[in-house]
């Protein structure tokens, strides 16, 4: 569980956070080229994390059938994929993982659209 954790925490969100974003603009990049470097990061973490997941003990979760930290490290991250317009599909069993999250209430209500400041 802490491996997968810091798989999304450590490979996937520090190169695809905010502050790494704004300052690839400030170097001058288009848009096109910051989405263009999200989509790859996100694709390279997931890939990882998808042949970590597709081990025997995923279960209904990350990490057997109760949710747990790999999957609040998880989730956050799928919405960012979707927000940039990644593709999904190689990640079969990290999106059944997150499906599996999003029909707990806890995650349905930490969602970015239901946040008060959600555009």
């Amino acid at each position: 569980m802490r491996s997968l954790s810091y798989l999304v925490a450590s490979e996937i969100h520090p190169l695809n956070n905010l502050r790494v974003l704004q300052h690839l603009k400030r170097l001058g990049q288009t848009q096109e080229q910051i989405d263009t470097w999200y989509r790859y990061w996100i694709a390279d973490g997931l890939a990882k994390l998808e042949a970590e997941l597709a081990r025997p003990g995923t279960g209904k979760f990350s990490h057997g059938d109760e949710p747990s930290m790999a999957d609040c490290c998880l989730v956050p991250q799928i919405f960012n994929a979707k927000r940039y317009n990644s593709d999904l599909a190689p990640y079969p069993t990290t999106m059944r993982v997150f499906d599996a999250c999003m029909k707990l209430e806890a995650f349905d209500r930490a969602q970015p659209s239901k946040q008060p400041d959600a555009e």
